[in-house]
């Protein structure tokens, strides 16, 4: 089954390689880390190493970096006696684990073929592999099982989109999945999809999502000069729409139209979820007609922040900004793309409306929805619901107010998590601190 599967890779690797190619050439996408991703061990990784205990975490992009952040430091404590490391796939998440662990401790994921895995396997011989949601990477797997190390997948789910073709492959996944010895599923619905697509019943725990246990972050300086800007400015109401996808911009610029003929002094921020795509975006707002300025660009002080759009275009400063908004919309909803994590908002007390496409959060989602802090909307409405929120003051605050409380009652899966990693090896943790303590 592994032969086949990574032939089929490599041909799938092969066949892609144009696009690849074309993407390095036209957006610089995908060249970082290039030689880390083919095998090769950054010295950075060796220098550090010395001997010491590994735990290795995987961490895809951005969203799972900061799920994880929590329970990483967690580790430290439970886990003194060894090195963290964490790897992520896209830039954008290199860049937020380096800031937050250091670059020493932070590499890009190899790709899944025996000759690009066996290196770091080799140098870091991990203990405990964490991977984080649903990184099924057979060869992964197989190799660090084979390695010796213990295998736990957290927060793991089961999207409604990639269950019917992983129950396709039943067979063929329950071989891969039994390598893995403890999945930590968000939900009880995640944890029957689990069992359903071949994982071993007794190996799954629901223990919740860690992205609930994921604080407010600290404000960006822009969010401080932003705020000052606004007052100054006398801009108003702000609109927060984040990570928005192809497709979106146009029918959230046609539903800010619609605001500013009520409020001709009202600010949208707006961030594209994807940073190849901010120079389009900027054209986009250039033929509008609206005004825009480019954070990039953008000089305080200068031009009055009122009657326009600001365009964020940056790397781990949207957080902080929804603290900014009046309401914030989250995209990747209003088009078929399954939706983005709405906790952002959510932990700064903002009402949210997102599109009807939020499948890959449908548990989070649901939770906000029942409490009355979500409001969900086809793309043709999104402009009167603007409107009928910010005419809305005190159901604005109803929502803000729910949105804070469902976010403090669903915190405490990192804590669960951390416990059902320390029984999986078994490690006392209050021994281990204590003697730490004692060398101290």
């Amino acid at each position: 089954m592994y032969f086949a599967y990574t032939l089929l890779l490599a041909l799938a690797l092969l066949i892609a390689l144009p696009w690849w190619l074309f993407q390095m050439v036209r957006s610089h996408k995908y060249r970082s880390g290039l030689a880390e991703r083919f095998g090769w061990v950054p010295e950075r990784l060796k220098r550090s190493q010395s001997g010491a205990l590994v735990i290795w975490v995987h961490a895809v992009s951005v969203g799972e970096v900061l799920a994880v952040s929590g329970l990483i430091d967690r580790l430290h404590h439970s886990f003194s006696r060894h090195r963290v490391v964490i790897s992520t796939t896209t830039a954008s998440g290199q860049k937020l684990a380096r800031d937050r662990f250091g670059e020493k401790n932070v590499f890009y994921f190899p790709l899944d073929f025996g000759f690009a895995i066996r290196p770091f396997l080799r140098v870091l011989r991990p203990r405990l592999v964490i991977v984080a949601e649903t990184e099924f990477w057979p060869n992964f797997l197989r190799l660090a099982k084979g390695s010796g190390a213990r295998i736990a997948v957290v927060n793991s789910r089961v999207s409604d989109r990639s269950f019917p073709r992983y129950r396709r492959f039943q067979s063929l996944l329950a071989n891969v999945l039994g390598k893995v010895d403890l999945f930590l599923a968000q939900t009880e619905v995640d944890q029957g999809r689990l069992v359903e697509i071949g994982a071993a019943a007794h190996k799954i725990k629901v223990s919740g999502n860690l992205k609930f246990d994921v604080g407010p972050v600290t404000e960006a300086a822009i969010v401080r000069t932003l705020r000052g800007e606004i007052a100054r400015s006398g801009a108003g109401p702000v609109i927060v729409c984040g990570s928005t996808v192809e497709g979106e911009e146009p029918l959230v610029l046609d539903a800010f139209k619609s605001v500013l003929d009520r409020f001709p002094h009202a600010l949208m921020i707006l961030a594209p979820r994807h940073p190849e795509r901010w120079g389009l975006v900027a054209e986009m707002l250039q033929q509008s007609g609206l005004k825009f300025w480019r954070r990039s660009k953008w000089q305080a002080g200068g031009e009055k922040l009122a009657g326009g759009i600001f365009l964020l275009d940056t790397i781990g400063e949207l957080a902080s900004a929804y603290a900014l908004a009046q309401l914030a919309f989250v995209g990747g909803s209003l088009v078929p793309r399954g939706g983005h994590n709405i906790l952002e908002p959510a932990q700064h007390g903002v009402p949210i409306i997102v599109g009807p496409h939020t499948e890959n959060f449908r548990e989070i989602v649901s939770l906000f929805i029942n409490s009355g802090a979500v409001d969900v909307v086809e793309a043709e409405d999104l402009g009167k619901e603007f409107l009928h929120l910010l005419f809305q003051e005190e159901k604005r605050a109803l929502m803000a107010q729910h949105a804070l409380e469902t976010t403090r009652a669903n915190t405490g899966a990192t804590e669960r998590t951390a416990a059902a990693l320390e029984q999986l090896m078994g490690v006392k943790p209050t021994a281990q601190k204590a003697a730490k303590g004692r060398r101290r």
